[in-house]
């Protein structure tokens, strides 16, 4: 049986992330980047499909587990009969090499150890050459890929694996270092392990300790902050939405799908959550990567990319593996890359007026490019899209599609009216209220007083309760409020929020799947800002107590039985618990920052500004936009 996706913690140094469980095994491991092939594929499939166990070698009476206070260094005590141990997990943000550490310390009485390592390159297919160069030094190599172990333990091969059996008195420890290079080039350098684990922590109390976390429900906000900090890549500033591939929406299901790469839905959120914790060079850097990413033809622009800005994506079926409880198909790439969403370019016009507010860059920086995604926008945003949940049914005229291309003109307008910026503003105001008149006549259901996921449809969509945020409505307004009962009646099920009712939408997949995570914490905004306070912060510390015991949170939640789902761990489900958790505790909430409720609230941040930064040219104009189309292979998500 697969384990439960909540029983792992995630360690990672900033370009790649392991997933280590209870049981003292590493099931997860993509080298050298998030998205490269896994190394270590246990978590789809199995123990022959490649993992690293380090476990006491008799029965274990307890286990429990943390990390250690402000960092991503996870730490396991196990309890046995004869004594109690803790494995000591970590990788070290990169200088020139790539290494997992791991080191097992007897802290009571003796303990026998048992370590098995099964490398398997190639998403768990191919089983590599191994030499022992020393003898405490093994390397194993297959095709382009290079990993070295060293340790003081006795190993041997046995049976295509790497074992070891030792024994721990108190006081004692053995260290391990597993080290990736490419197999053209010499051996990594050995480096010291308990050196390195001074290093490691080191670095992450020196940055969370820049974080601004105090108050009610600061541990959450840092844990998510670090969890987030472990999910970007480092070298190009990328977000990736989780370091796995294929853990389901729901157990037994084809909802499968790689999120090793980077969303432009997360881009607001995102931004406003790393500027109120402070952390202000990772969101500079995330801007930058959003600005890079998109820059070129806007009719060429895709819904997601790689960790560097790549746009070939393709996606392909691992078809070797069995899944995550026998959940098929497992899924590399995600053809949803091709779909044409309206909904980004109103993402990135908001993220890059947050990005003005709070000084991330020049106020010109990119306005060029800005202007031709919003002439894009003025050709195209009367066309049906695939929405933001990246359906594969129908193209349909989507209510939040239409709300953000408002939000593209919108922050255009601020743009000129605040920052001092050239633009056609008449034009835009013009585009701008057309759209909103078009929303509130076909969108909105006066019967029902609510609006509607798309023109004509009579279902919900939670990301209609995004709507007040984005400035579109005021929260006050009756349509607002009688859109957020609406989906208390009909999305929320056993306290948590649906996307969206999969058995009636045709998005072009078998129905079911749990609550999005994400979207119970928009329903807490919601609560917010029509003044239901009390039942905010009900929902909100519902939504804290379904993390694992290490803070993490998957994509989606199965109330019924109780069990995360999805991708692990989320960023957008901990981005979303951040701006929640500071709607709840600040003045200067992020959902009012976003609408422009209240002004000035970036007012602190503005000596950030980098006045020298590159401006970002626009592309030639095209004579005809071309709306970009889901092909027949498209996937949703």
């Amino acid at each position: 049986m697969s384990a439960p996706i909540e029983s792992y913690g995630m360690i990672g140094d900033c370009e790649t992330a392991a997933l280590v469980g209870t049981n003292g095994s590493v099931d997860w491991l993509c080298w050298p980047r998030f998205d490269s092939d896994a190394c270590f594929a246990a978590v789809l499939g199995g123990p022959d499909n490649g993992r690293w166990l380090i476990a006491p070698h008799d029965e274990i009476k307890s286990v429990r587990r943390r990390y250690r206070p402000d960092t991503l260094i996870l730490e396991t005590e196990f309890r046995t009969d004869t004594g109690r141990a803790t494995l000591i997990d970590f990788m070290l943000p990169r200088d020139t090499t790539s290494d997992l550490i791991r080191i097992v310390r007897c802290d009571e009485g003796e303990v026998s150890v048992s370590m098995e390592l099964a490398l398997r390159f190639g998403y768990g297919a191919t089983t590599p050459w191994v030499t022992r160069l020393k003898q405490d030094t093994m390397r194993a190599v297959a095709g382009p890929d290079m990993v070295v172990l060293r340790t003081p333990a006795p190993f041997r091969g046995e049976h295509f694996k790497t074992v070891a059996r030792f024994s721990l008195a108190e006081g004692r420890s053995m260290p391990f270092v597993l080290s990736y290079g490419p197999s053209h080039l010499p051996v990594p350098a050995a480096i010291d392990p308990y050196e390195a684990l001074e290093k490691c922590e080191e670095f992450w109390c020196e940055w969370t300790a820049k974080t601004k976390t105090d108050g009610l429900h600061a541990e959450a906000i840092k844990r998510s902050l670090i969890t987030l900090k472990g999910l970007t890549y480092l070298p190009s500033g990328g977000i990736v939405a989780a370091p796995t591939t294929s853990l389901p929406e729901q157990f037994g299901s084809e909802r499968n799908w790689d999120y090793r790469l980077c969303w432009l839905r997360d881009a607001t959120l995102s931004l406003l959550a790393m500027m109120n914790a402070g952390i202000y060079d990772e969101a500079a850097a995330w801007r930058d990567w959003l600005q890079r990413a998109v820059a070129g033809s806007p009719d060429e622009m895709q819904i997601m990319y790689g960790l560097r800005g790549e746009r070939r994506l393709t996606e392909w079926e691992v078809g070797w593996l069995p899944g995550y409880a026998e959940s098929r198909p497992v899924r590399v790439g995600n053809a949803a890359h091709e779909q044409f969403q309206l909904d980004v370019y109103g993402e990135l016009m908001d993220a890059f007026e947050q990005s003005r507010k709070g000084g991330l860059a020049a106020t010109e920086e990119g306005w060029e490019l800005q202007r031709a995604l919003i002439e894009h926008v003025a050709e195209v945003w009367q066309e049906p899209d695939n929405g933001i949940w990246e359906t594969r049914g129908p193209l349909q005229h989507f209510v939040h599609s239409k709300v953000m291309a408002w939000v593209a003109f919108d922050r255009a307008i601020k743009g000129v009216e605040e920052h001092g910026l050239k633009g056609p503003i008449e034009e835009w105001r013009s585009i701008r209220d057309q759209i909103k008149d078009e929303v509130c006549d076909k969108g909105f259901d006066r019967k029902g007083n609510t609006f509607r996921a798309a023109y004509g449809s009579d279902l919900l969509d939670a990301s209609l309760l995004l709507m007040a945020q984005t400035g579109f409505i005021k929260a006050d307004d009756p349509r607002f409020v009688g859109t957020v009962e609406a989906i208390e009646r009909e999305l929320v099920q056993d306290g948590f929020v649906m996307r969206y009712n999969t058995h009636d939408a045709n998005d072009g997949l078998r129905p079911g799947e749990g609550a999005f995570l994400a979207c119970s914490f928009w329903l807490a905004d919601a609560y917010i800002s029509i003044g239901r306070y009390a039942d905010a912060e009900k929902l909100f510390n519902r939504l804290l107590a379904i993390r694992n015991d290490l803070g993490l949170l998957a994509e989606e939640y199965d109330p019924h039985a109780r069990r995360l789902q999805g991708n692990f761990p989320q960023a957008f489900s901990h981005i979303a618990l951040i701006n929640t958790a500071f709607n709840l505790t600040r003045s200067h909430k992020p959902s009012e920052q976003r609408s422009g409720a209240h002004r000035g609230l970036h007012h602190g941040l503005q000596s950030k500004a980098r006045p020298n930064a590159k401006k970002v040219s626009a592309p030639p104009r095209l004579g005809r936009s071309r709306v970009r189309r889901r092909g027949a292979s498209a996937k949703s998500r």
